[in-house]
């Protein structure tokens, strides 16, 4: 039976063996307190879900791929709310399915493999989603480690001459995961200069921009020159909609107007209820500042229990992640291990690229008395 090489030839995704030994110890009756994956617990506003129950209709037909206007209209007063940047709801915006599924079929919007451009440039340890499509989408990989050393910001003069005129693509993810680092505008002017001198495609994964606890990230879309430029966004860690589906990408119009092009023949929009229950999302500020809040506490409480037991955290002022060290020769899941032996799940950071090794990741996703028994535990094992 023929299947995809590139299919058979992708790992199992390593979470699943700690999912695996954490249904074990629920077998068991043995409670696991679950900081490996960051999939948002908070409720979602009861504004939204009245909005997507008014928005089912007795028939409801394909959703465009080009989404509602009014949803373009409210993810571009977003915008120009957030980061003082217009946008023209017709010409800059498309709505996705989440950003996923947006970010893994990207390579195949802008890869010209015959034409030479053949290469995606991504940085690690991070999200795995784009380096899997550019795979599939037959292009070669480039990963450019995230060092603490560095701010965990990628050494844009360690890029070769040659890899620059073959790259199609080059993604950032700001504030990240899962470091917790933010990027100044000052690194999105020179990455936004570079992509224009060699021609190839920035895209910013900016999922976590409203996710902050100094003071609130900057935006690829603000640059003066949006030649080659797209963001990604997504309400699913912003408004706590992971199940919902809703994103947006945004910026040069020559890009939007190939996605407009692109997506129609992969059928992946977000259906119009849920579409409806989005133009409320995006209108409202204050269920996202309840999140940040719920998140703030949970973080100071993880950052005094390091201090007290002397862990290290070595990651950023954003996310719902904190990115800690593990002692000098613990490897990241070793540690992991051991602290499932004790019912809490944290994400090691090798999982997650190879400059991951020597960290790991707490998602500070379950609820905060979930939190307090974890750190009643971690207390005397960590």
């Amino acid at each position: 039976m023929p299947i995809s090489p590139i299919l058979t030839g992708q790992a199992t995704y390593p979470f699943v063996r700690l999912n695996e030994a954490a249904t074990a110890r629920r077998a068991e009756g043995l409670e696991v307190i679950d900081f490996g994956m960051g999939d948002p617990r908070e409720p979602t506003d009861p504004r939204i879900i009245e909005a997507l129950r008014a928005g089912v209709r007795e028939r409801m037909g394909y959703p465009a791929a080009v989404g509602l206007p009014e949803l373009r209209e409210a993810v571009a007063g977003w915008v120009d709310r957030r980061f003082g940047v217009a946008l023209d709801p017709d010409t800059h915006v498309i709505p996705t399915l989440g950003s996923k599924e947006a970010i893994f079929s990207f390579a195949q919007v802008v890869l010209d493999i015959a034409g030479g451009r053949d290469t995606v440039v991504l940085t690690e340890p991070g999200y795995p989603v784009g380096v899997r499509g550019a795979q599939f989408a037959g292009a070669l990989v480039e990963e450019l480690p995230l060092l603490e050393e560095n701010g965990f910001l990628p050494d844009l003069d360690a890029v070769s001459p040659e890899t620059w005129r073959r790259t199609a693509l080059f993604w950032v993810n700001y504030p990240n995961n899962p470091t917790g680092a933010t990027a100044p505008l000052a690194f999105y002017e020179r990455l936004g200069a570079l992509a224009r001198e060699h021609d190839f495609v920035l895209a910013s994964d900016e999922a976590y921009t409203e996710l902050w606890f100094a003071e609130p990230p900057v935006s690829a879309l603000q640059l003066d020159d949006w030649t080659n430029l797209v963001v990604f966004n997504t309400l699913s860690k912003r408004s706590s909609m992971t199940g919902y589906r809703s994103g947006f990408v945004a910026g040069d119009p020559a890009l939007i107007a190939a996605l407009k092009q692109f997506r129609p023949n992969v059928g992946t929009a977000p259906q119009e209820f849920v579409q409806r229950a989005s133009v409320v999302a995006w209108g409202d500020e204050e269920h996202v500042g309840r999140a940040r809040a719920a998140y703030a506490e949970k973080r100071r409480l993880f950052l005094e229990l390091f201090d007290r037991v002397g862990v290290r955290n070595a990651g950023g002022p954003a996310t719902m992640y904190l990115w800690t060290a593990t002692s000098r020769g613990v490897t990241s899941e070793a540690l992991a291990t051991h602290l499932l032996a004790h019912g809490v799940i944290v994400a090691p950071g090798a999982f997650l690229g190879d400059s991951g090794e020597g960290y790991i990741r707490f998602a500070l996703v379950p609820t905060l008395d979930e939190c307090r028994r974890a750190i009643a535990i971690l207390e005397d094992v960590l």
